[in-house]
C-alpha cells in the first residue's frame, strides 16, 4: 500500500514531482507499458503531495490553537477566568477566523474542540469542525479574529457532535465574562452550556456566537487521524491523541490540569 509519510520524509514535494517527471521522459520511448507505469507513479505522487499539504493546514490549525490558548492566558486580569476554565468540560479554539468586511454577512473558519477524558481527566484528541453563518456585528471590518469556546458541561459536549449544530437554538451560549475570576456572573450565565469569547488585534471579550452553526469537518479529520473517524469517537472514546494535537493538550494541561465534570455514560 502506498505511503504518503514515506515520499514526505525521503524527499521534499518539488523534487518528487520534478523526479517522477524526467524519468516519465527518459523512459516514454521504451513502449506502452513503461509508460503506463510511469504515469501511475506521477499519479500517486501528485496524490501524495495534495494529501501532505492538506495534513500540514491540520497541523497548523493545531498549533495556532495551542498559541491562542497560551497568549490569552498569559494575561490573566484580561483572560479567560481560571475557575471558567476549570469548570470547563471541552475547550474549542477557532484560529483567525475569516470574515466579510461587513455589518451583516456571512463568516466561515475552522477550528478545533478538545475535551478532557471522560469529563474529568487528561486533556484527549482533538476534533476538527467547521463553523459558519450569517451574523452581525463581530465581523466588522474584515479583520481576522481568533474565538475560543468554552463547554461547560456533558450535554454541551454532546450537542456539538450530533451533526449540524446551531449555537443558540440546538446548543445554549453567551458571551463569556473577562479577568482573574468568574465571581459576580449571574447563575444564568454559568448555567449556559458554551461560553464564547474573541479576540481581534489583542483585544479580548466575551461575544456570543448565537446564530452559527458547527458541523464535522470529516475530510479535515481524516487526514489528521488517516482514516474516517467519528466526532464522538475522537472525543468520547478514548481516541489516542496526534503528535499534532500535543501541544494543544499540553497548553490546556499547563494553565488547567483538573477539572471538569464527569460525562454522563
Amino acid at each position: 500500500m502506498y505511503n504518503h509519510r514515506h515520499w514526505e520524509a525521503k524527499l521534499p514535494v518539488s523534487r518528487i514531482i520534478q523526479a517522477a517527471s524526467r524519468e516519465s521522459l527518459v523512459y516514454a520511448e521504451k513502449g506502452p507499458t513503461m509508460k503506463t507505469l510511469l504515469s501511475f507513479l506521477l499519479s500517486v505522487a501528485v496524490c501524495g503531495v495534495a494529501l501532505a499539504a492538506e495534513q500540514g493546514k491540520e497541523v497548523e490549525r493545531l498549533r495556532n490553537a495551542a498559541e491562542v490558548i497560551d497568549e490569552i492566558m498569559r494575561t490573566p486580569e484580561k483572560g479567560i477566568p481560571k475557575d471558567l476554565l476549570n469548570k470547563s468540560v471541552c475547550v474549542g479554539v477557532i484560529p483567525s477566523q475569516k470574515k466579510l468586511a461587513l455589518g451583516l454577512g456571512g463568516s466561515y473558519g475552522r477550528g478545533c474542540l478538545i475535551c478532557r477524558r471522560g469529563g474529568t481527566g487528561r486533556w484527549g484528541a482533538p476534533w476538527i469542525f467547521a463553523i459558519g453563518g450569517a451574523s452581525a456585528g463581530f465581523q466588522i471590518g474584515g479583520q481576522e479574529t481568533d474565538f475560543v469556546l468554552l463547554v461547560l458541561n456533558g450535554s454541551g459536549a454532546q450537542k456539538l457532535v450530533k451533526g449540524k449544530t446551531k449555537l443558540g437554538a440546538d446548543a445554549s451560549v453567551a458571551g463569556g465574562p473577562v479577568g482573574r475570576t468568574a465571581e459576580g456572573s449571574t447563575g444564568a450565565l454559568m448555567q449556559t452550556e458554551i461560553l464564547s469569547y474573541s479576540r481581534s488585534r489583542g483585544a479580548f471579550a466575551g461575544v456570543s456566537l448565537e446564530g452559527q452553526v458547527i458541523k464535522d469537518d470529516d475530510t479535515a479529520n481524516e487526514h489528521l487521524y488517516g482514516k474516517k473517524i467519528a466526532a464522538k469517537d475522537i472525543l468520547f472514546a478514548h481516541t489516542a491523541v496526534p503528535k499534532a494535537g500535543e501541544a494543544l493538550a499540553a497548553t490546556l494541561t499547563k494553565y488547567s490540569p483538573h477539572g471538569g465534570e464527569p460525562f454522563e455514560k
